[in-house]
């Protein structure tokens, strides 16, 4: 039986140094410098904030005398390395260095034992997995420091030492969370995953939710899980991708776990509530966090549980290297510390259903008669039934049907519209020949756009932004255009037209909602932004799904039908008139969207993927460089003949890790003919040899920048926008 990841050991022998200990002589002074040591355990073992690949391991410092007592595993530390002033963390101290000669540490910025060893640990482990420095991890696991509230958090530490030495007992945490009535009485395993959770085991589970509304959605189903959890006296994370998310979870935590019980931690607070934060659950006083991607990093005491809400959602990935996953850092988390682990979401991702098929989690679903019960009735325009009543239904962008729907649903609340795009007209292309429309300047994709509050309407490209005020196709020589794709700010305008008397409300790009009210109005969204009624839709028009089903990505099946589940959980179940259609053509996945049976296509998927030998199946690793430097990169591997090479292959401009002309700044800085494209090779090898493969790479990454062999190669593993 495959495990749910490829657990590589410790991927440089330097990270032993940080479980074994030294014997050997002790040094009171530093016979070259004239410094005087620490008389104990002297060495201090350091990791350099640098993202340099061959400086990722740990080097030696002696401590002076004087920052004997501050300087202790995980305080922030600065060093001097190579004529610089560097920060970074200890991580260990040590009786003896294989060094004979050592250069003192500089300062100790606090003696604020800000990085545990369980973070520490897991940061190796992330690294190793995706190929990158402990540094960069570390960056994005510890939040930067404030020293004001540092001086709070040590006057308190020693408040309750000294309260601790006069027999003084510290104030209790609270009341004991009360999870109240179960909201799983229809999902199978659910009692059994409670149950365990609140005696102290570490079960493994996938949870299928119905509901993104109401006393029973999935914030106060995960408020109600970390409840369990709590009555074990352990604590909890909960990663969810975005803020719109998270604000709606800490109203559910609020009505269900006591005050002061749980914290939030996303970088969008603010530095200084953000690390305030993080001292309180530092210290132990807090034990459930909740937050975004780098909650996932937060240093839990007694950590039982990890949850991961919506982990197909592409915001969960870190967007600076090594680009990890919130859903394999809190896997990797629950391996250090033997937590339970939690991923739910109104749909199930492959990487969930791999877990699932491989039995290492257990599936938390609802009934059949629970769903029918609990999800609203879904139509698709594209049925047999549908084409008969309207055979234009196919080529409309708004068929009858979805109108009649909305105007009937109008009646008794609001009305959800989900588009694919932004913007106004996010695409254009010429009226004679369909030829895309592109910038003359930097040949980038132009666009429609209009100003907030204005009726005029200007054509600029995506990429450089210049105006086109002369358009001229260079295919057939016409001059005007057409919108080949509609944003919601179009969409917006047209139903407002359509339906005069009824108010329209956008919900897209700077201006997202978290809810609206419970009346007649048009909710325009885009994906990702759509705001919950207090007591649900009472339809939803889900359009642009033939756009997203033709997306060039292996995961855009998957990724549709989770955004049009999403928006679905929105809407009044089908005994309360609730009513969802989409306008795509048929396939499994609208097949899927109408019996709602995302775990049935999540199984299908991870078949075909296993079948075709495709992640997650398989891992990935994609590498991208000029075509010289990754074919010597790819060479200087030798990999075996288990591991897959595709490439290399020329990256177009402005694909996702392409150099040149990426995210159109070639249009600025000079013609993307001037610019050589980026070339990547991609690597598929089983999870079985995934830590040789992986610790191979990070090794040969290091070789070459210490010898500073050719142009820097981008390692990036299980990118989900690489296929």
């Amino acid at each position: 039986m495959d495990e749910p990841l490829n657990h590589e050991g410790p991927a440089e022998g330097v990270q032993l140094s940080l479980l074994s200990g030294f014997v050997a002589k002790q040094r009171v002074a530093d016979p070259h410098s004239g410094v005087v040591l620490a008389r104990e355990l002297p060495v201090a073992h350091v990791v350099i904030d640098s993202p340099l690949p061959h400086l990722d391991r740990v080097f030696d410092y002696s401590v002076p005398l004087e920052l004997d007592a501050q300087a202790q595993p995980g305080v922030r530390v600065r060093v001097k390395f190579s004529g610089q002033d560097l920060n970074g963390f200890l991580v260990a101290r040590a009786a003896e260095s294989e060094s004979e000669r050592l250069v003192p540490l500089t300062r100790v910025y606090s003696p604020v034992q800000v990085l545990t060893p369980a973070v520490l640990q897991a940061a190796h482990k992330v690294a190793a997995r995706y190929c990158g420095t402990v540094a960069d991890v570390l960056r994005v696991a510890v939040p930067p420091r404030v020293a004001s509230l540092e001086k709070v958090y040590l006057k308190k530490a020693a408040e309750l030492v000294e309260a601790q030495a006069a027999g003084e007992a510290p104030a209790a945490a609270g009341p004991p969370a009360k999870p109240g009535y179960p909201l799983f009485a229809d999902y199978q395993n659910a009692e059994e995953f409670l149950t365990r959770l609140a005696m102290g085991e570490s079960p493994k589970a996938v949870l299928g939710s119905l509901a993104g509304f109401g006393p029973h959605s999935w914030q106060r189903q995960l408020a109600q899980i970390v409840a369990y959890c709590a009555q074990s006296g352990r604590g909890a994370i909960v990663v969810v991708p975005d803020l719109r998310d998270l604000e709606l979870l800490e109203q559910a935590f609020a009505e269900v776990l006591a005050e002061g019980s749980f914290v939030k931690l996303t970088a969008d607070d603010g530095p200084n509530l953000r690390y305030a934060n993080f001292l309180r659950v530092l210290a132990g006083d807090v034990r459930i966090v909740i937050g975004t991607r780098s909650a996932a990093y937060a240093p839990v005491t007694n950590l039982g549980l990890v949850v991961c809400w919506d982990d197909g959602d592409e915001l969960h990935i870190e967007r600076r290297a090594p680009y990890q996953h919130s859903r394999d850092v809190l896997l990797l988390r629950s391996e250090v510390e033997d937590t339970a682990v939690l991923m739910a979401g109104h749909s199930r991702s492959s990487e969930s259903q791999r877990l699932v098929a491989t039995g290492w989690a257990q599936e938390i679903v609802a009934s059949r008669p629970a769903v029918r019960k609990a999800t609203a009735r879904v139509i698709s325009t594209s049925d047999s039934f549908e084409q008969e009543r309207d055979p234009a239904a196919a080529l409309a962008r708004l068929p009858h049907r979805a109108w009649a729907a909305a105007k009937d649903a109008l009646k008794f609340g609001p009305v959800l519209v989900q588009v694919a795009r932004t913007g106004y007209a996010p695409g254009l292309a010429c009226q004679r020949c369909r030829e895309v429309a592109r910038c003359r300047h930097c040949t980038g994709p132009l666009m429609q756009s209009r100003a907030p509050g204005s009726t005029l309407t200007m054509v600029t490209c995506k990429w450089c932004g210049t105006a086109e005020t002369a358009f001229s196709c260079p295919t057939c020589g016409f001059n005007l255009l057409r919108a080949i794709s509609v944003g919601a700010l179009r969409t917006a305008e047209e139903l407002g037209r359509a339906f005069p008397s009824v108010p329209v409300i956008s919900s897209s790009g700077e201006n997202i909602k978290t809810t609206v009210p419970d009346r007649a109005a048009i909710v325009v969204a885009t994906i990702g932004a759509e705001p919950v009624a207090p007591h649900g839709y009472s339809a939803a028009l889900l359009l642009d799904g033939d756009s997203m089903l033709r997306r060039e990505s292996l995961r855009a099946g998957e990724e549709t039908l989770r955004r049009w589940l999403n928006a679905a959980a929105l809407v009044r179940p089908a005994q309360e008139g609730g009513v969802v259609v989409v306008t795509a053509e048929e396939s499994v996945e609208v097949a899927a969207l109408v019996r709602w049976d995302p775990a049935g296509h999540a199984e299908r998927e991870f078949a075909l993927r296993h079948e075709l030998g495709l992640p997650p199946a398989m891992r990935l690793a994609s590498l991208t460089g000029s075509e010289a430097d990754v074919a010597a990169f790819v060479a200087a591997l030798d990999l075996p003949q288990a591991v897959r090479t595709i490439g290399p292959a020329p990256l177009a401009f402005g694909a996702p890790g392409a150099g040149g002309a990426a995210g159109g700044a070639a249009g600025a800085a000079g013609t993307a003919a001037d610019q050589a494209p980026d070339y990547r090779t991609i690597l598929l090898f089983p999870y079985s040899m995934a830590g040789s493969v992986t610790a191979a790479m990070r090794s040969l990454k290091a070789a070459n920048a210490a010898r500073r062999v050719g142009s820097p190669v981008q390692v990036r593993c299980d990118g989900l926008d690489v296929l």
